[in-house]
């Protein structure tokens, strides 16, 4: 175990305790902090025992971190005035080494506290005066309900960094029940689980960063790309957003904004598997997305970029590194050819394409030519492939486009 004042950390054993208590009285009212490490706890004479009823209205941080915190969390009950960092490690796959965290903890007060970090700990999060907390992480901790963590977050209003690593919430709360989140800047939520249960009952605001880590299905499901949560309706403009999964086809999408991008990672390791992410962007509100980018990856046949796209009305830029289709975007983006006959993405400027398959040319050159002439005309159309264009097609696209890089 170790006591600290300041920077200077003490390491106690039983011969120390004179010196320790010594130490205690002359540092008075100085704040102190304690970190006990895992397994250092072994009988009722550990020198904590005796230490914490003298520290408790001085604490300022606290790491619990030993082998059977069940006997160690009866002597924190006493209010801790100053405690602005607790951090509570159980040990997982031993019940009786799981303590539970009840209101009784510092006297239920805890309102003093920035940073609470729990591992392998039951809890449903009863404090209610988290004024001050500004980073949450909880980490393996048992099976925590949306409205346990509705009502904690609506106790701590100056959330600004949250995470939950393998604690998903498993039971809904009461429909309609939104809770503002007003200072967030990143929250990242990891582990099975149907995310969906809390994020729809969450107002992200702007500019925060959400980070989702998603499994996809085993086997993947092949021309139907999967929904990563069942509603988003409560995200718009994206904030900033990053899916990812744990299974081998590694997709992972970046969002962000406001105004901001979308970035499509299909299969970074397998880039020649169907694209399951495009449809998904079905699920967010795209109407302010700027840049679009899809890197590697085929698409799925029934993946059309349409539905994508359709809702893209403030989109600038779109990018296709490598990606296996990029005549469906050209058809879908020229207004002559497209299904609905409309301009689709009408204030699109730049269009890059990186391909490593045959592009048809003549295809880009309708595509630009429709949309100049419904002045929509592109300020940018770069193309870099392994195969160059005839010097007749490059100076064609050029009278529809105001810059053209072949």
């Amino acid at each position: 175990m170790f006591i600290s004042r300041s920077s200077l950390w003490t390491d106690l054993d039983c011969a120390d305790m004179g010196k320790t208590f010594e130490y205690l009285e002359r540092s008075k009212p100085l704040p102190i902090n304690v970190s006990l490490h895992r397994d250092e706890v072994t009988s009722s004479h550990c020198p904590f025992f005796k230490i914490v009823p003298h520290a408790l209205e001085r604490l300022e941080s606290l790491s619990v971190d030993p082998g059977n915190l069940q006997e160690i969390v009866p002597h924190l009950s006493s209010s801790a005035p100053l405690l602005r960092e607790l951090s509570v490690r159980g040990c997982g796959g031993a019940p009786r080494r799981t303590p539970m965290l009840t209101s009784a903890l510092f006297n239920g007060d805890l309102s003093s506290l920035r940073k609470l970090y729990l591992e392998y700990v039951i809890t449903e999060l009863p404090w209610r005066n988290m004024v001050n907390l500004t980073t949450l992480a909880l980490v393996n901790v048992f099976q925590p309900a949306v409205r346990q963590l509705l009502d904690f977050f609506e106790s701590a209003p100056h959330l600004r960094e949250v995470e939950l690593h393998s604690s998903s919430p498993t039971y809904d709360a009461e429909g309609g029940r939104l809770v503002s989140l007003g200072s967030l800047k990143c929250m990242c939520i990891d582990g099975s689980g149907k995310h969906s249960l809390l994020l729809d009952h969450l107002l992200i605001p702007v500019g925060a960063r959400l980070e989702v880590e998603v499994d996809l299905p085993s086997p993947p499901i092949g021309n139907h790309p999967p929904m990563f949560f069942d509603n988003l309706r409560n995200i718009h403009n994206f904030t900033a957003i990053r899916l990812s999964d744990g299974g081998t086809l590694r997709s992972r999408m970046d969002l962000s904004g406001p105004n901001g991008r979308v970035i499509i990672f299909p299969s970074v390791f397998q880039p020649n598997t169907p694209c399951l992410s495009l449809g998904s962007l079905v699920q967010f509100d795209t109407s302010k997305t700027e840049r679009l980018e899809i890197i590697y990856g085929g698409p799925a046949a029934s993946d059309s970029p349409q539905q994508t796209l359709l809702s893209m009305e403030e989109l600038r830029a779109l990018v296709l590194d490598g990606y296996g289709r990029p005549h469906a975007f050209i058809h879908t983006l020229d207004p002559s050819t497209n299904l609905l006959g409309d301009m689709v993405c009408p204030k699109l400027e730049e269009l890059i394409i990186e391909y490593d398959e045959v592009l048809d040319i003549t295809r880009v050159i309708g595509m630009a030519k429709a949309r100049a002439s419904r002045g929509a005309k592109l300020k940018l159309i770069r193309i870099a492939g392994k195969d160059k264009f005839a010097e007749i097609d490059t100076l064609e696209l050029k009278k529809h486009a105001s810059r053209v890089e072949c």
